[in-house]
């Protein structure tokens, strides 16, 4: 079947494309290392220093997005950006570390503060 006998098929390359070298590359790694890591404790020295590069790394990519933001982030001023992340932080906190808590309520935060502030 031709794509000018079925016009939607064009329009789903770029997902086809998205999946194929976006999503595959990366998935193989994940379930290597899940299978790779089954029989390893919890509280061996790799699996800690795995936890600290990874939450380390994690950090590095929260401060970059709130001190040094582009695109229409950058619209948002910092003290917004910076309460939104602090509130965010206290409700994954109240909410018994919730990070679907945490999430929810700083991305509500930054988007009124974001609706309020910028002109």
């Amino acid at each position: 079947m031709s794509a000018a006998m079925n016009p939607g098929v064009t329009d789903l390359w770029p997902f086809l494309v998205l999946v194929t070298v976006g999503f595959l590359p990366n998935e193989i790694w994940r379930v290597l290392g899940l299978v790779l890591a089954r029989g390893l404790n919890e509280d061996s020295q790799v699996v800690l220093w795995s936890r600290a590069v990874a939450t380390a790394t994690l950090a590095g990519v929260i401060a970059k997005l709130l001190l040094f933001s582009n695109g229409s982030l950058a619209a948002i001023p910092l003290a917004v950006r910076l309460t939104a992340a602090a509130v965010g932080f206290v409700a994954f906190l109240v909410a018994k570390r919730s990070v679907f808590a945490g999430v929810a309520v700083g991305e509500s935060v930054l988007l009124a503060g974001g609706y309020l502030f910028v002109s």
